[in-house]
This record gives C-alpha cells, sequence and structure tokens, in this order.
C-alpha cells in the first residue's frame, strides 16, 4: 500500500483506543495516526503523540492545548493540538481523515462522531451511546453522507460477520430469525441479588474476562452495558427489539449470534481481545494480523449459556423497556445511567440503586420525538438533572 490511511482516534488513552494503536502499530505500512484525543490522562495523551507523532491532537482546555503543544514542538514535533469539542469536531471531519475510530465513552462523543458520519467518512464505532441516544438522526445521517459504519463492539462485530451483505434491506429479507447478542454476566453473574447491596465499585470493576476503563466495567456489571447494545443492535442492524435476544455466556468466547429461519446459527468465536474487531473493521473486507493470541478450543473444553436473572439485573429490562417506547426514551435512559454510575464509583450510592434512579427518571420525564441533535441534548440535559435531583433526594 502506498499511502497508509490516515487514522483519528477519538479517545485514545481509552482501553479501545490503546488496543487501535496497537493494531497500528503492527501494520505501519497500512496505517498512520493522524489525529489522537484525550480527556484526562494527558501525560499518557503526551507519550502517545511523541510514539505516534501524529498531525494534530485533542485536549478539554485552551491553556492545557497551549502547554502540550510547546511540549511536542521541543521534542521536535509539529503536532498541532487543539481543544475542547470544537477540536474534536474538527479531527473528526478533516478532510484527509481516512477513518476514524470513535471511542470517546458516553454523550461526550456524540457531536464528534455525528461530524465524521457527516464528513462521509468510514465510522469504526466502538461509542454505542451516539446511536443510543440519537439512533434515528444518526442513521439518516450515515445515508445522506455515504458514511461506511462499521461496529466495534465484539458483539455487532460479530453479528456484522455472521449477516450476508444484502441485511441492509431488512433482517427478514435475509432469513434472520433474531439476533443473539452474549453477555459474560460480569462480575455478579451468579452473586444473590439481596447481596448487591454490599458490592464495592472495585468489586464492579473487575471484569473476569474484559479489560476495560471504570464507566464501562459498571455497566457490564449491571448489564446495563448489554441494553445499550441492545438498542445499539436494532440501529445498526435494522432490527426491532423483539428480535434481539440477549445469552449470557460467561467465557466470551462465542462474541454473538444470528439465528437463521432455516434452522442455522452462525456465530463469531475468539478470544475475548478487543484488537479483533477494530483489526477486522480497520481492514475491511479484508483481514489483518491483530495480535490477538489464536482462540484453543481444547484449553477452553465447554461452551456454557443461561438466561439473565431479570432480579439481578433490572438495568436490562429497563433498556428493552426504553427500546420498545422509543423517542426520547434511551436518550433518558443513557443520560440517567451515566449519573448513577457516576454517583456509584464516588460512593454516593449503591449498586442497586442505579436502576433506582434511571428507572425514576425514565418515569419522571415525559417521551418526546427526537426531530434534531438540540432536542437529543436538551433531553439530555433534563434526565441528568432529573438524576441528580434524585441524588439530591437521597442524601437529605
Amino acid at each position: 500500500m502506498l499511502n497508509p490511511q490516515r487514522i483519528t482516534v477519538l479517545g485514545a488513552t481509552g482501553s479501545i483506543g490503546l488496543s487501535t494503536l496497537d493494531v497500528i502499530a503492527r501494520h505501519p505500512e497500512r496505517y498512520r495516526a493522524f489525529a489522537l484525543t484525550g480527556f484526562a490522562r494527558l501525560d499518557e495523551l503526551r507519550a502517545l503523540c511523541l510514539r505516534f507523532a501524529p498531525r494534530y491532537a485533542v485536549v478539554p482546555e485552551a491553556a492545557a492545548a497551549c502547554q502540550l503543544e510547546g511540549e511536542l514542538r521541543a521534542a521536535g514535533l509539529d503536532t498541532r493540538v487543539l481543544s475542547g469539542s470544537e477540536g474534536l469536531c474538527e479531527v473528526a471531519a478533516h478532510p484527509e481523515a481516512d477513518a476514524v475510530m470513535a471511542a470517546i465513552v458516553g454523550a461526550a462523543g456524540l457531536r464528534p462522531t455525528l461530524a465524521a458520519v457527516e464528513a462521509g467518512k468510514k465510522v469504526l464505532l466502538a461509542n454505542k451511546e451516539a446511536l443510543v441516544m440519537s439512533g434515528a438522526l444518526f442513521m439518516q445521517a450515515v445515508r445522506r453522507s455515504g458514511a461506511q459504519l462499521l461496529p466495534i463492539d465484539s458483539e455487532h462485530n460479530a453479528i456484522f460477520q455472521c449477516l450476508p451483505a444484502a441485511y441492509g434491506n431488512g433482517l427478514a429479507t435475509v432469513g434472520v430469525r433474531r439476533i443473539l447478542l452474549t453477555a459474560s454476566g460480569g462480575p455478579f453473574r451468579e452473586t444473590p441479588a439481596a447481596e448487591l447491596i454490599e458490592v464495592t465499585p472495585a468489586q464492579a470493576c473487575a471484569h473476569p474476562n474484559w479489560s476495560m476503563g471504570r464507566k464501562i466495567s459498571v455497566d457490564s456489571a449491571s448489564m446495563m452495558n448489554k441494553g445499550l447494545e441492545l438498542i445499539e443492535a436494532c440501529w445498526l442492524f435494522d432490527a426491532h427489539p423483539a428480535q434481539v435476544e440477549v445469552v449470557v455466556h460467561p467465557q466470551s468466547v462465542i462474541h454473538s449470534l444470528v439465528d437463521y429461519v432455516d434452522g442455522s446459527v452462525l456465530a463469531q468465536l475468539g478470544n475475548p481481545d478487543m484488537r479483533t474487531p477494530i483489526a477486522h473493521a480497520l481492514a475491511w473486507p479484508e483481514r489483518i494480523d491483530s495480535g490477538v493470541v489464536p482462540l484453543d478450543l481444547f484449553s477452553i473444553a465447554r461452551l456454557d449459556f443461561q438466561a439473565p436473572d431479570p432480579a439481578r439485573f433490572p438495568c436490562l429490562r429497563l433498556a428493552r423497556e426504553a427500546a420498545e417506547v422509543g423517542g426520547s426514551a434511551p436518550a433518558m435512559l443513557n443520560a440517567a445511567n451515566e449519573v448513577a454510575v457516576a454517583a456509584f464509583l464516588d460512593g454516593r450510592v449503591r449498586f442497586p440503586e442505579i436502576a433506582s434512579i434511571i428507572e425514576d427518571v425514565l418515569q419522571g420525564e415525559p417521551v418526546v420525538a427526537i426531530d434534531d441533535l438540540e432536542t437529543v441534548l436538551h433531553v439530555d440535559i433534563q434526565a441528568r438533572a432529573q438524576a441528580q435531583a434524585w441524588l439530591l433526594r437521597r442524601e437529605r
């Protein structure tokens, strides 16, 4: 390949961003880091810039941007450092960027991810919240701009690999009966529901199979992560919530399955390592080495499956209900969850109260149609305020 693809990595210092850069480093003849962004881990972002020498970097504040740019200049780099949401959107939509890894966690990733889509980029989507919050608007922008949308969540990437190319015309037209989203069950898969009130943030973040950030680790422990993925799958694959079933699979070897009307069930298997879906999406439709250790079925020996326990995981029920209601309900769900998880990590609420906060917001806020980005952002603000009000009532 004469000209390496230029990759913008939104959220370069997170687990997905670092895995993306690992794959890029394995194929310097194919890819190079064009822009790297970071939020809180600015020392790590500086180290990444020194290693990958990107054209751009983005940090939250203008003062930090000036400082980082000066440090990089002193090291002999001409990296331009931007700041804020405007900087994120600029590098996401930059005409010289060939592909964008959208890996900023939470609602903060919505604007730059949508900017990449509207610019018609190849978008590697790891920010599920962009679709959860604004699914209809997001997919309309994909169709309007001609952007190429490739899922990075291991489950959605697995589904993508198991579907025929024509699935975009509707799952029924290609003989799909249902999508089976696998879930590890997290660290509390067998914990009695009555004991969850005592679990700590450290326990919730100790995922048995995956290495992830704190927020997504808590989402996995509550299975809200799977609820958000259910909503994301509906938008990505034009599926109704009733066509998406969650299956607990503790080994995290089967990443998801597609059930066809003729009785066939296709599955994608692999070791639990995010470099597999990242490499798949970067090179699609080709295949490249990801650095992942080959799967050894003999050492695994068994694959187990069970239905999720609704008493232990009420967040999954709430997500499915929000998907069925539609409109602004998924955006409210996501906003309330972000506030609740942050409060849990700060020690302000107990683990089961995450679901209590979300349910309070869903019951207390009216559902409206999502017609534009301003409505999405307004709904997000209102739901966060309602969740914060719940916290204040609890602390009185």
